[in-house]
């Protein structure tokens, strides 16, 4: 009799949950995991030479741990953005005073890009809120030029001299947007398209990769892009940098040497 109550008991101690267990609190949902996203660059390097006519390149990237619902909505946007290597301008005004253009006034900027490409989704104040965009310096209208305090004090109409530089970088064609040059060419993978003038200025530039979800910015993505002379052109630019008087000397011989030599050539008697 005691042995079928022995295993009736132990049968019963198996089945019965610890009791920690019936302590235990049940398990919440684990935290979602944050977007996250990689990119790359057609080519790290763009070189420049006499018969340069521009050149297109390529952003790709994948999203990582995207939400398929919001993906399905198209609620994710990425904005690109090529910044060339920044540097002091000063931007004046001219003003004609009696048949002659003379300068009037001006102002010096910290800091500028030399140009400046960006490409989106759609349309970048459809994106983020303005205050969003002004932060992340998404946007022509949006650059935060550092103006550099004149020496007497007076402060001048800064705005207007911003405008003008944007004005000017445009039409040379350095300053550029374009929405809806983004696509995702699958569920994750997108790939943007940047057109690059002509005029493209040497040195390194850095392409920016910003993540939005439904407006808010995620994180963004940065990579370098060096834009360097070749050839001829760069033999002499180089030979000009290090060697200024010199060069300077070498030109006005060849200068004085076309003129005698075009003289001869062209002489009629």
């Amino acid at each position: 009799m005691r042995r079928p109550a022995v295993l009736l008991g132990l049968a019963l101690a198996l089945l019965s949950p610890p009791a920690g267990a019936q302590l235990r609190a049940p398990a919440a949902n684990p935290p979602p995991v944050p977007e996250s996203f990689q990119i790359g660059l057609s080519t790290e390097t763009i070189a420049v030479g006499s018969n340069f006519g521009g050149a297109r390149l390529v952003v790709f990237g994948a999203l990582d741990n995207a939400d398929p619902r919001i993906m399905r909505q198209g609620r994710y946007d990425i904005v690109v953005i090529l910044e060339g290597p920044r540097s002091n301008l000063v931007v004046r005004e001219k003003k004609r005073l009696f048949g002659v253009w003379i300068n009037r006034g001006s102002e010096r900027f910290e800091s500028v890009p030399a140009s400046y490409a960006l490409a989106s989704t759609r349309p970048i104040q459809d994106i983020a809120p303005g205050v969003t965009l002004r932060q992340l310096g998404i946007g022509m209208q949006n650059q935060a030029f550092e103006r550099t305090p004149p020496r007497s004090g007076v402060p001048g109409n800064t705005q207007a001299y911003a405008d003008a530089l944007q004005r000017l970088k445009k039409d040379a064609g350095l300053y550029s947007e374009t929405s809806g040059a983004i696509e995702f060419v699958s569920a994750t993978l997108f790939r943007a398209n940047l057109q690059l003038p002509p005029d493209m200025p040497v040195g390194r530039h850095v392409a920016r990769a910003i993540l939005f979800r439904e407006g808010v910015f995620v994180r963004e993505r940065s990579e370098d892009l060096w834009v360097v002379k070749t050839g001829i052109e760069n033999q002499i630019s180089v030979f000009a940098a290090r060697n200024g008087a010199l060069y300077g000397l070498m030109a006005v011989v060849v200068a004085v040497f076309t003129g005698w030599f075009g003289r001869i050539i062209f002489k009629r008697d």
